[in-house]
């Protein structure tokens, strides 16, 4: 006598058609539970190539040296008073985040970190190591971490001479700035103007005297 087998039970078609329907609901709940802040970063880190770039003036103010950034060539220092030439700083907006390029406005040398995690300047800044991560912190400072060698950032001691990238820490006041404009300057990036135009609007022909 040949084995009996077990009628198979066949799902109606619309439960099949509801069980496709519900399992992508499945799918959106498990991708909430990702953490939104590593999204966030990771597309910070990301270039930009679509978005305007935006360019600011203004000196980066350290917060234990109580003085201002300088780009002086090669050699980078945080010794400058306000209003110094090497203290000016041309700060242009690399993504939709907060990826900048720093160059002096007077030498055209930009801030970099070395793979040594020196800070130096360099004259050309397409590489990523003149790339920062601008953070705005609880206490209203900025932060500075290199785009390229994560977790290391840029700050100086007392006495305005830098530290090196692995000796610092985003909670250090070594790596705490303030930005301010250069006296009797405003910021070189004009305001945005709205121009309103309605359907009523027409073009003003220019009138010829006769």
């Amino acid at each position: 006598m040949g084995t009996l087998l077990a009628p198979v039970s066949r799902q109606p078609r619309s439960s099949r058609v509801a069980h496709h329907l519900l399992f992508p609901a499945q799918v959106l709940v498990a991708e909430e539970n990702v953490d939104f802040r590593i999204h966030v970063e990771n597309q910070t880190r990301a270039r930009d190539d679509v978005s305007r770039k935006q360019l600011r003036l203004y000196q980066l103010y350290s917060r234990t040296s109580g003085k201002h950034i300088q780009v002086l060539g090669r050699r980078i220092s945080a010794r400058g008073e306000d209003g110094d030439k090497y203290a000016q700083l041309l700060v242009e907006t690399d993504t939709f985040g907060s990826q900048v390029r720093i160059k002096g406005k007077e030498t055209e040398f930009y801030l970099c970190m070395n793979r040594k995690g020196k800070l130096v300047g360099k004259p050309d800044g397409t590489s990523k190591e003149c790339v920062f991560i601008e953070k705005v912190l609880e206490n209203n400072y900025t932060a500075l971490m290199s785009a390229k060698y994560s977790g290391w950032y840029v700050g100086f001691t007392k006495k305005g001479r830098p530290r090196k990238g692995p000796k610092t820490r985003e909670n250090q006041q070594d790596v705490h700035f303030m930005k301010r404009y250069p006296k009797g300057q405003a910021e070189l990036q004009k305001p945005f103007k709205y121009t309103t135009v309605t359907k009523r609007s027409r073009r003003i022909r220019p009138t010829h005297p006769g």
